[in-house]
């Protein structure tokens, strides 16, 4: 185990042989790590949290610490990070609450830049990118390949849809439905990631009904029940539009408009 003599490590943290923790890192209690995660200087990591494998954690992190909600009252929430997530330089990520699910959760493959601050209870998905600064109030749900500019801002209980794009700067107040893009503060929605889903290998077909959904959400004039009640029908054969369906049915602050 790669494991700097200036670290201060917890007897009762489990962390894999293969694990590299940098100088004057430190490690708690029931905080555990697999293999191949390397640990900077300077993190500093708190349980109860669980890290999963070959993840990338640079210096001055902090991960595992108390939620910055004034209701926490010592409860053993955690946080949870799955595998080869790159987390850069002074991010924050919360533990969770017992008035949620009681855990932070962040999926895999996940490029997490400078100073980002994700929330106690909130829930983000895989291949994401987290521009420098972007920021998650609590309970916010993050959708797989979602992208995140710089210093974007989340509210509180917001959901982002799959494949979704915020610009920088942007703050979202409301849910942001699969594949749109948005910008501004507060968000107004600019179109669907094209570019972004090309990457993914959506065929030229499949963007364009996604870009046919979201004219009838955005464009035709149509009340917010029954663009959803069409957008379904569509659903039936165009699976591409489901994952928009199903978010739509449970968007519970209204979408950006």
């Amino acid at each position: 185990m790669k494991i700097h003599s200036t670290a201060l490590i917890d007897g009762e943290a489990l962390l894999d042989s293969s694990v590299e923790v940098g100088p004057y890192a430190v490690i708690g209690a029931n905080v555990e790590i697999d293999a191949g995660t390397v640990i900077g200087a300077h993190a500093v990591i708190k349980g109860p949290t669980r890290i999963g494998r070959d993840n990338r954690i640079l210096q001055f992190v902090s991960l595992g610490e108390a939620p910055q909600d004034k209701k926490y009252a010592g409860e053993p929430t955690r946080l949870e990070i799955g595998d080869r997530n790159l987390v850069r330089e002074f991010c924050s990520f919360n533990r969770g609450t017992v008035q949620d699910g009681g855990v932070t959760r962040i999926g895999s493959d996940n490029w997490i830049m400078a100073y980002v601050h994700i929330a106690h209870d909130c829930q983000v998905g895989s291949n994401t990118i987290f521009a420098n600064n972007a920021s998650l109030a609590g309970h916010v749900h993050i959708g797989d390949y979602t992208f995140l500019g710089g210093l974007t801002g989340v509210h509180q209980f917001v959901h982002v849809g799959a494949y979704s794009i915020a610009a920088a700067g942007t703050i979202l107040l409301q849910d942001l439905p699969p594949y749109v893009m948005a910008g501004g503060n507060s968000a107004k929605t600019y179109g669907i990631n094209v570019e972004g889903l090309r990457r993914r290998g959506f065929t030229a077909a499949q963007i364009a009904e996604i870009k046919r959904a979201y004219k009838t959400l955005y464009k035709s004039g149509l009340s917010f029940e029954e663009a959803k009640a069409q957008i379904a029908a569509a659903a039936a054969a165009h699976h591409e539009l489901q994952v928009l369906v199903d978010f739509l049915a449970t968007a519970t602050r209204g979408i950006v408009r």
